[in-house]
């Protein structure tokens, strides 16, 4: 199977009858999915003045956000994706009512915590389902692929403007603006995705009766490893960079900061979708999370923000091609029937990652600062990268005598 898409399958899978609308209400419902969690940090820090509390908090909500992942992706593989969406959004919208109102009242951590872990739950998992519906609308071959690097693609530029507008509107004269505004537009894309026709025509396919779901395949479960390692190195940064700003005296320069990855990530993940290196899936897994592992040491050098700023750029350059890796990584060891469960399941390694490294970077930051939290980055990143490097045999051997669609058949 080939895993690399020319510009022509992208333009192919985009102009797709049916799709038009699902490609523009997900674009509005995962623009805010790592501003909501980002911006409940910083809030929660402005009323605090603590980083290591509000690392907490954001950590929770990742949790959240990462059992949700799986719970929705099982749900809309058995069931379509409409109902589970819904559902999801209704109660996602109370709990963020609940979580701003807790914020307002000076709850502390013992209330904060779990009501972030429900806002993370209950997030609309409009990415996982985006992703499986292009086996619907699309037969196997490389347009198909393109339709899985495009949401690849966006999802990571999301994950990097995220941070960028969260940034800018904790600097508004009320601090949440940016839960509001993000936990709107993800509510509101959410409805008009699971809305849309071609969406509510989906049907489940066969699916796998083992209780493990996706993860009864080794390989899934080391691309899960690979995805966990990619999350750990981001969420230290992400805390870090901010810090930095902070203590430069640029609180709102952190996210801006963050954003400027954006650029080479997108340019750089473009050109690697279609020249994709190492070509083998079961190498390019490590070697790439270890690149971008050496790559984050860069950040503990600069000693002002704009040279952070010149080394975000360079970092940035291997974000997509991770993302871009994962999701063409399923297509080959995800067992049939499990496209949504197992794009969730990324989603979750990644969010698990981005947990762990965000509460982490807060500890550190709080205590030894800024450049111990990037070094431990890359460090982090490094020990994944070689475990992930163990079991490449796994990936390679892919899933026996799995079915061409993965996860979604036409009704």
């Amino acid at each position: 199977m080939s895993h690399s898409a020319r510009l022509s399958d992208y333009r192919t899978a985009l102009t797709t009858p049916g799709m038009r609308g699902p490609v523009v209400a997900s674009l509005l419902a995962r623009l805010p999915i790592a501003m909501v969690g980002l911006s409940l940090l910083l809030y929660v820090q402005r009323e605090t003045g603590s980083f290591a509390a509000a690392g907490l908090v954001s950590a929770s909500s990742l949790v959240g956000v990462a059992v949700g992942s799986i719970v929705q992706g099982r749900l809309m593989d058995r069931l379509g994706p409409t109902r589970p969406l819904l559902g999801a959004v209704s109660l996602f919208a109370v709990f963020v009512v609940l979580a701003i109102s807790a914020v307002e009242a000076g709850a502390g951590l013992a209330v904060l915590t779990p009501v972030a872990f429900l806002v993370g739950l209950t997030e609309p998992m409009v990415g996982s389902a985006s992703r499986a519906l292009w086996a619907h609308v699309l037969p196997a071959g490389s347009a198909r692929l393109a339709g899985y690097a495009y949401e690849a693609i966006s999802m990571e530029v999301f994950f990097i403007l995220g941070p960028g507008l969260a940034g800018l509107l904790v600097t508004a004269p009320w601090a949440g603006t940016g839960v509001v505004i993000g936990a709107a537009s993800m509510a509101v894309g959410a409805l008009w995705f699971a809305l849309n026709p071609t969406v509510r025509g989906v049907r489940p396919a066969a699916r796998s009766r083992n209780l493990l779901g996706a993860l009864a395949s080794p390989g899934m479960r080391t691309v899960a490893l690979a995805a966990l390692g990619f999350g750990v190195t981001i969420g230290f940064i992400e805390v870090a960079v901010p810090a930095a700003a902070a203590r430069a005296g640029h609180v709102g320069m952190g996210g801006v900061l963050l954003s400027l990855w954006s650029v080479s990530s997108v340019l750089f993940g473009i050109l690697y979708s279609m020249k994709p290196f190492p070509r083998a899936m079961h190498l390019r897994l490590p070697v790439l999370l270890g690149g971008f592992a050496v790559l984050s040491l860069l950040l503990a050098v600069p000693a002002t923000l704009v040279g952070l700023g010149v080394a975000l750029f360079v970092v940035g350059t291997l974000i997509t091609p991770q993302a871009t890796t994962h999701s063409a990584a399923i297509e080959q060891v995800a067992p049939a029937g499990t496209a949504t469960e197992a794009f969730g399941w990324v989603v979750t390694a990644v969010t698990v990652g981005l947990a762990i490294g965000q509460s982490a970077s807060g500890q550190l930051v709080e205590v030894y600062g800024t450049g111990v939290a990037f070094v431990a980055a890359a460090v982090a990143g490094l020990v994944i990268a070689a475990l992930v490097w163990v079991f490449r045999g796994t990936v390679a051997a892919g899933v026996p005598s799995r079915r061409d669609d993965l996860a979604l058949v036409a009704p």
